[in-house]
């Protein structure tokens, strides 16, 4: 025996030894899991080199301004609404809390404040309450901050902005996520048991990959924090595209029966053969998420490495873990047996060979209006669009668009060194620029000639630190439209006219930066995964021809299915096509692998291309749907709950595009392989030459 044989003989000998440390290892992983940080604001993830995610640094230190929520009081007394801003500036997590009392007074009557400031606090029976958190919006201790400060207010208060929204996103995703892994287990085990000759074996297949996604989450931890978009479909994502491997071993489990008289040594077979085998077929997977490792949005990171580094340990589940569960429940599965529900499609395949020109024909028309339709999909960056509107958090922020004309708050931070005069001139031509509502900062409340040592702290602390100062600019105009992004270009000339070093940030100067990298990194990972997929399939075949159908294959399905929310006219949030496209591609290859490798093997045992087609794909058009119907059960029920739209997007979208996958493989491919044939054999290395095969050194079942 070799070292793959010893190793395997070895593995097979003590299952339940196995199955013992496989549930003990799950204490550690349960351990990483609680370690492990999630982070519900996507903005965060922008890259650091850019001015808006420096300048978030800077309002964190040393200005202690890092989120910002505005609190609407209504129907109140001025008392009330001074004991509340006391009460919330006492909570742990709170940097200060602004309102007119800690500005000029409660004392001075409304009437005598100055106008500017009366637009800025007051809209009709209502006021404003300016709080700002120590840390950044996504940071425990502000989610903390943000629950306490809804403890203090009664029911006539609304707390609006960006650091609430991601508030009520941790609370729903938190609520939603049992929900999600208890519907795509359900939905999984049906398709399971629809193409699955056993009750028992969806089961074991559904442990196995239970164990592999808690070893992936508690592994997690090394990562420090998870965004809350990884946390909701990893899971998911890693039951639908690695559930192939356990067919694949299972499949072959039951073929080597037949030649052993002991299951252990048939499983042994089987492990030494999926080893190889499943490394070569999880490669496309793994490429696929490690294509999102190169957007600059460093969400796509996030989701790439946990998703790559699931599929690895979903392989080490199936080669370690499986056979033993399988051996263990072996005489279950074996007693529990029904009929499978699968169709067959053997004339259907006739039809498609007999038809392949017009199949082929079918392909290359397609590509244009898919292509054309998937390039102008409708997409959206203005991440509360995400989340539903009946949250507290969305209903206070159009509140406040509505009563104050606020929809968003940009940031200026300006060096000191520019003088007093020339600051209060740069506010003022500010004030200036369309769309802009309102200007706080430092000149507004303190004239050129007062000095620092007569200024209250309070206002000091607020607006001016290690010579610096913070300008806050309340707009009219929505993030992630043209007409915010153009007030932004505007008030940049200005300020950079004064200060070359300035940086503006804020919601929409973020959102406009995640805008500019969302469009780069779509292009970039798309090339990514195509290139590397193109590279794995040609290794594969060895062949230059080969991966141009089988990757042109599954990018039409792409097209297809990106292009579907353009033909309904459906707007979707803008990080649902990088995925998709880098996902799709990874995890639907392997349909197209699977019917070509079979289609190379029949063409080597010396069976005409026509014959040796019907019979690849009459052999895999049942793992096939098998595998697509998993992949689309998984994903469709997350789709289907999730009210977080970015969740219900990609999951909705990769339900589809297993389905499409599955019927462009099923359907175009077999022609274009029939009809492609010939350029294979003179563009490929020992395509019609037939391979020796191995042979395994066991006790043959007697004849």
């Amino acid at each position: 025996m070799n070292l793959l044989q010893k190793f395997a003989h070895a593995l097979t000998r003590r299952p339940k030894l196995v199955l013992a440390v496989a549930v003990l290892l799950i204490i550690p992983a349960v351990i990483g899991m609680a370690a492990t940080k999630v982070n519900y604001d996507i903005l965060t993830y922008l890259p650091p080199d850019l001015e808006s995610s420096k300048g978030e640094k800077l309002l964190e230190d040393p200005f202690h301004d890092a989120a910002t929520s505005m609190l609407i009081v209504k129907h109140m007394p001025s008392e009330y609404t001074d004991s509340l801003r006391k009460s919330i500036e006492k909570v742990p997590g709170v940097a200060r809390a602004e309102w007119l009392s800690s500005l000029v007074g409660i004392q001075v009557p409304t009437s005598m404040i100055p106008e500017n400031l009366r637009k800025i606090f007051y809209s009709g029976d209502s006021t404003l309450i300016i709080i700002q958190y120590d840390k950044p919006g996504a940071s425990t201790e502000t989610m903390e901050a943000i629950g306490k400060i809804r403890n203090l207010c009664n029911k006539q208060c609304y707390l609006a902005g960006m650091s609430a929204i991601v508030r009520d996103t941790k609370e729903l995703v938190d609520e939603e996520l049992p929900q999600y892994v208890g519907l795509a287990v359900l939905l999984s085990f049906i398709a399971m048991s629809l193409t699955m000759k056993s009750w028992i074996l969806p089961i074991a297949f559904l442990l196995d990959i239970g164990l592999a996604v808690l070893y992936n989450f508690g592994t997690n931890v090394f990562l420090g924090q998870i965004s809350y978009v990884t946390m909701a479909i990893a899971g998911i994502l890693q039951l639908g595209v690695t559930m192939d491997y356990s067919i694949f071993l299972y499949n072959r489990y039951r073929e080597e029966q037949n030649n052993y008289d002991d299951n252990k040594d048939a499983m042994a077979k089987a492990i030494e053969a999926a080893i190889s085998s499943l490394a070569g077929s999880s490669l496309t997977t793994i490429a696929g998420f490690l294509a999102l490792c190169f957007m600059r949005l460093l969400l796509g990171r996030d989701i790439g490495i946990v998703m790559a580094k699931g599929v690895v340990l979903g392989i080490l589940t199936v080669v370690f873990v499986l056979p033993s569960l399988l051996l263990v429940l072996d005489r279950p599965i074996e007693k529990y047996q029904h009929k499978v529900f699968l169709p067959d499609c053997s004339g259907l395949n006739r039809f498609i060979i007999k038809h392949s020109k017009a199949f082929v024909t079918i392909f290359l028309l397609l590509f244009l209006p898919a292509a054309y339709a998937q390039s102008h999909v409708p997409v959206y960056y203005k991440l509360d669009l995400a989340m539903p509107q009946d949250l507290p958090s969305i209903m206070a922020t159009n509140k406040l668009r509505k009563d104050y004309d606020m929809a968003t708050t940009h940031f200026v931070l300006v060096h000191d060194s520019i003088g007093s005069q020339k600051l209060k001139k740069m506010t003022d031509q500010i004030e200036k620029v369309d769309g802009v509502e309102s200007v706080l900062s430092y000149s507004k409340f303190v004239g050129p000639q007062i000095p620092d040592f007569f200024v209250p702290e309070n206002i000091k602390g607020a607006f001016k630190e290690d010579g610096m100062q913070m300008i806050m600019i309340n707009s009219k105009y929505v993030a992630a439209t043209e007409e915010v992004n153009s007030q932004l270009s505007e008030i940049s000339k200005i300020v950079k006219n004064y200060d070359s070093k300035s940086i503006i940030t804020g919601e929409a100067a973020m959102t406009d930066d995640l805008i500019t990298t969302a469009n780069v990194d779509f292009k970039v990972t798309s090339y990514i995964s195509i290139a590397a997929i193109f590279a794995i399939v040609m290794i594969i075949f060895r062949s230059l021809t080969v991966p141009v159908a089988l990757v042109g294959s599954i990018e039409l399905a792409i097209f297809i299915n990106e292009g579907v929310p353009y033909l309904t006219n459906v707007s979707i949030p803008f990080v649902a096509p990088t995925v998709i496209g880098c996902v799709q591609l990874g995890a639907t290859v392997d349909y197209a692998i699977l019917m070509t490798s079979r289609f190379k093997e029949e063409i080597q045992n010396g069976h005409g291309r026509r014959e040796a087609i019907q019979i690849a794909s009459t052999t895999s058009d049942d793992s096939v749907i098998a595998s697509s119907l998993v992949l689309f059960c998984a994903t469709l029920g997350v789709a289907l709950i999730s009210r977080v739209e970015i969740i219900s997007s990609i999951c909705g979208m990769l339900a589809r595009g297993a389905l499409i996958s599955a019927v462009v493989t099923i359907f175009i491919l077999p022609s274009v392989l029939y009809v492609c044939e010939p350029i294979f054999a003179h563009t490929s290395l020992w395509w019609r030459t037939p391979k020796p095969q191995k042979k395994y050194r066991g006790l043959r079942k007697s004849v």
